[in-house]
């Protein structure tokens, strides 16, 4: 993986979702959605993986990997789809979704209606961490993907992955932590954890968070040849997040740019049906 080909990537998607703007392009797009705990986002390419458009907002709708506010996850993709829509001057009629490894499927169902209640088909449903490793060009490695409720992992070997797991533990539990800490409401704790300037006093709060999640890749890849392992996810952007990782498995962590952005645009990349 060329990280910083990654990195100029993930930047240009950014900057398309923070200037509200939007590029050029020729023929079919692909779309993905990522209903997640903290954000919903919605990702356009073109056809060669080019970033044409994205927007994001953020969300209390799903809970460890379960949509727990039907209405309000319609009402903010509806909106997110028609800003798009407006600047790109069509209708989006299709869209790619993801699930943490080993989903229900009636929750699976649950996240298709949302999709569905908006005017666009679901044409192609992958697992997270795969998507992730979509955008990343891993052949080889771990892929964790620390959601807000959750923490999914996928192994790849040659392309292909061959185990997945995902189980509690996310960017929530950093919050619930971080709230009994200082004694303060969940609301609170969650402004807290997303201000940058709070950054050093929230680490040390949420490290044990974070090496439980460290723990549960550490078991899960057990047995099998991984050389690196890659973060996702909204709950791993702080600045030192790999680094615990690194040294509680004692394999070598890395995390791209924006790495709450990786998911969203692996969706759209597999992408790949056009609806009806």
């Amino acid at each position: 993986m060329d990280l910083s080909t990654v990195n100029e990537y993930i930047g240009k998607f950014n900057n398309l979702i923070q200037t509200k703007s939007c590029n050029s392009y020729d023929g079919k797009l692909k779309v993905g959605v990522d209903l997640g705990t903290a954000n919903i986002v919605l990702a356009i390419v073109d056809q060669e993986g080019n970033p044409i458009a994205g927007a994001s907002q953020e969300a209390k709708v799903v809970k460890d990997g379960i949509v727990v506010d039907y209405i309000g996850a319609v009402n903010i993709l509806e909106k997110l789809k028609h800003d798009i829509e407006e600047m790109l001057k069509i209708n989006l009629n299709y869209s790619a979704i993801a699930v943490p490894p080993g989903t229900i499927d009636g929750n699976v169902k649950v996240i298709s209606n949302v999709v569905e209640s908006v005017g666009m088909d679901v044409v192609d449903i992958i697992d997270e961490p795969t998507a992730a490793a979509t955008v990343l060009g891993i052949q080889d490695g771990a892929v964790v993907d620390v959601g807000g409720g959750t923490t999914g992992i996928s192994i790849l070997k040659e392309g292909k992955v061959i185990y997945t797991a995902d189980e509690p533990t996310g960017g929530t539990h950093m919050t619930l932590v971080l709230g009994g800490s200082y004694g303060i409401s969940f609301d609170e704790a969650e402004k807290l954890k997303r201000d940058p300037k709070k950054e050093e006093k929230v680490f040390v709060a949420i490290k044990p968070v974070i090496e439980k999640m460290a723990e549960i890749v550490k078991r899960h890849i057990q047995g099998y040849s991984v050389d690196k392992i890659y973060v996702v996810g909204g709950a791993c952007s702080f600045t030192k997040f790999e680094e615990v990782f690194t040294k509680y498995i004692g394999i070598k962590t890395i995390k791209p740019l924006n790495p709450l952005l990786i998911t969203p645009l692996g969706i759209a990349l597999n992408c790949n049906g056009e609806g009806e």
